[in-house]
């Protein structure tokens, strides 16, 4: 990639908790809402809640790609990229 080009695929990391056979994901699923032939937007008051608040939506809006609850906070709407939990 080019220094300043749009990034083309977003990389996760996963994280692991507990010690040895006890490690578990923390994140155990996730959605993808956009596709590049059905690409999905919502608005500030239409921004959706993932398992109640547990889970996290990921929008790219005009002020950058952040969560759906940062994205309420500045009153933002965008491209729902995808939900995890």
């Amino acid at each position: 990639e080019e220094p300043g080009s749009p990034a083309k695929m977003i990389r996760v990391k996963l994280k692991y908790v507990g010690v040895r056979r006890e490690k578990r994901a923390v994140m155990t699923g996730m959605d993808r809402v956009s596709r590049p032939g059905r690409r999905v937007y919502v608005s500030k008051s239409n921004i959706p809640w993932v398992l109640s608040g547990m889970g996290v939506a990921i929008l790219s809006t005009p002020k950058g790609v952040m969560t759906g609850q940062r994205a309420r906070a500045l009153g933002v709407g965008g491209e729902l990229l995808c939900q995890v939990w």
